[in-house]
C-alpha cells in the first residue's frame, strides 16, 4: 500500500481544511501547516467482518506522537503487545514521510463524495458530509445543519439581533428542509458536476446529475426569498473568510474578493495562511501577519486562543469517516 498525501474539508458546519499523510491505517493530520499529530489504530479488529458493514465499525485511534519542525517528534504512549508493535511501525513510515513532504501544502483537496441537504423541492441546499471514497459513505449521519458553536460565541453581523445571528441562521435553514430531512450523496467530477449516488429519507433515482453552478460554492444556499436571510447568509460567508481561502481551484477575482473580507480577522489568517493555495493581494497578508504579531506582542489586550485542537468537534460528535 502506497502513501497518501490528500486534504478533506472540515464541514457543518465549514471550519477549514485538513491535510492528511496516510499509510495503512497510521496518518498524520495538520489544520495549520505546522502542528501534526501523528495517530495509529488496528484495523485489524476489521478482519473477517462482514464487507458490508466492516467499513463503518470504528476503531479507536492511538496517539503516536506531535510534531513541529520547531520542536521536532514528542511521542505518546508506548504499549508492550504485538499488535502495537505492527503499528508502530506504521507509525514510523507515516513519520518518515512526513519529515520528507511537510512542505509540500497544500495537498489536493480529495473528498469528492459529498452528502448534501435538500429542500422540499429536492435541490441542494446546504452540504453536511464529504468523504474521501465510496466505502466511507456512511448510512446514519445527521441532517441538520449548524452554524457552529464558534459562529454563536464570536458571529455579530450588524442586525437587529447580533447575538442571535447563529441561531437565526441555523433555524431558517433547517426550516427549509421535508420533515423527515432528506439529502443525498453525490460525486463531484473533474468539471465540477454532480452526479447522485445514494439518497436519505427520499426515493431512489430522485436526484439527477447536476451541473456545478446548481450546488452552492461555499457549501450553502446565498440567495433566498427573505432579503434579511440572504443578507445574513452574505455576512457569515464574510466571517468565514480565513477558512474559505483555504479552498482550491477558486476564481481568481473571487479569491481576492474574499482576501479583503478575511482582513478583518488578522488572527485566524496568521494560523492558516500556510495552508493558502494561493494569494492573489500580497498586501493583504502581510497586513495581516503584521496587525497579528503586535497583537501577539500586547498579552494585557491579547484576544482569547481560538486555535482548533487537530481534531475540531464542534457538539462533540465529528467523525473523520473512516
Amino acid at each position: 500500500m502506497s502513501i497518501e498525501f490528500y486534504s478533506q474539508r472540515l464541514l457543518n458546519p465549514f471550519r477549514g481544511v485538513m491535510n492528511i499523510i496516510r499509510y495503512q491505517s497510521a496518518e498524520a493530520v495538520t489544520m495549520d501547516g505546522v502542528e501534526w499529530e501523528i495517530y495509529v489504530s488496528n484495523d485489524e479488529l476489521r478482519d473477517g467482518l462482514d464487507p458490508h458493514v466492516h467499513v463503518h465499525v470504528q476503531t479507536s485511534d492511538i496517539r503516536y506522537g506531535h510534531w513541529s519542525q520547531a520542536s521536532g517528534l514528542r511521542r505518546g504512549p508506548i504499549f508492550p503487545s504485538d499488535d502495537f508493535k505492527r503499528m508502530e511501525e506504521m507509525g514510523a513510515v507515516v513519520y518518515e514521510a512526513l519529515l520528507q513532504h511537510h512542505e509540500r501544502l497544500p495537498f489536493p483537496l480529495r473528498d469528492r463524495y459529498e452528502l448534501w441537504l435538500l429542500d422540499r423541492e429536492q435541490q441542494p441546499l446546504c452540504l453536511v458530509h464529504s468523504a474521501v471514497s465510496a466505502n466511507e459513505i456512511e448510512p446514519d449521519i445527521s441532517l441538520h445543519w449548524r452554524a457552529g458553536n464558534l459562529c454563536a460565541e464570536l458571529f455579530r453581523p450588524q442586525t437587529s439581533a447580533p447575538e442571535a445571528a447563529a441561531a437565526i441562521l441555523t433555524e431558517y435553514i433547517n426550516g427549509l428542509t421535508d420533515n423527515p430531512a432528506a439529502a443525498c450523496w453525490y460525486l463531484r467530477a473533474d468539471d465540477g458536476s454532480a452526479q447522485p449516488l445514494q439518497t436519505i429519507n427520499l426515493a431512489p433515482h430522485t436526484c439527477c446529475t447536476l451541473a456545478a453552478d446548481r450546488l452552492p460554492q461555499f457549501f450553502i444556499r446565498e440567495q433566498h426569498q427573505d432579503p434579511a436571510i440572504t443578507q445574513l447568509v452574505q455576512a457569515f460567508l464574510h466571517w468565514q473568510a480565513p477558512w474559505l481561502l483555504l479552498l482550491q481551484n477558486l476564481e481568481q477575482s473571487r479569491r481576492f474578493e474574499i482576501e479583503q473580507q478575511a482582513r478583518a480577522q488578522a488572527m485566524l489568517v496568521e494560523q492558516h495562511f500556510r495552508l493558502y493555495p494561493e494569494v492573489i493581494d500580497t498586501s493583504f497578508l502581510r497586513a495581516a501577519r503584521v496587525e497579528a504579531m503586535l497583537r501577539k506582542s500586547q498579552p494585557s489586550q491579547e484576544t482569547p486562543d481560538r486555535t482548533m485542537s487537530t481534531w475540531y468537534l464542534e457538539l462533540g460528535d465529528w467523525s473523520r469517516g473512516k
